[in-house]
């Protein structure tokens, strides 16, 4: 989709979660996530601390994605706040735990996102975001 389209319902830009396909476009990217995440071994560290298997952690991160997107509130409505860095306290994230998940992530981006302009500012929302988890040396 083009970032310059407009809602349906307002005069309002379209969200990212319509620009990247509704429904359909972000869950192809949480599936595709985890797809990578299992099949790539420069993410095998990453892929051990996810519960087994991953299909309810696949959905819940759909159900994130989507409201991080601007579209439907899936997860707060069925989990509450998503309060991300808190909910991951128990997991040991370190630089390299950033760096497997960005690469997982930056390799969707990269399959699934044409518009350049959407790209850089996923990509740089997700940097952030991953680097927002660390919470050990």
């Amino acid at each position: 989709m083009l970032s310059f389209l407009k809602s349906k319902k307002t005069s309002e830009p379209a969200s990212q979660y319509q620009q990247l396909g509704g429904e359909q476009g972000v869950r192809a990217m949480a599936d595709r996530f985890y797809d990578i995440m299992e099949s790539d071994p420069r993410a095998k560290d990453l892929l051990e601390l996810h519960p087994q298997p991953l299909t309810s952690i696949r959905q819940k991160f759909f159900e994130f994605l989507s409201g991080w997107f601007g579209g439907p509130q899936l997860f707060t409505a069925k989990y509450g706040h998503p309060q991300l860095r808190a909910r991951h306290l128990p997991f040991r994230i370190d630089i390299d735990m950033r760096d497997q998940w960005l690469l997982c992530m930056y390799q969707v981006l990269d399959e699934q996102v044409a518009d350049p302009l959407l790209h850089m500012q996923l990509k740089q929302q997700f940097t952030r975001l991953a680097h927002h988890m660390i919470n050990t040396d």
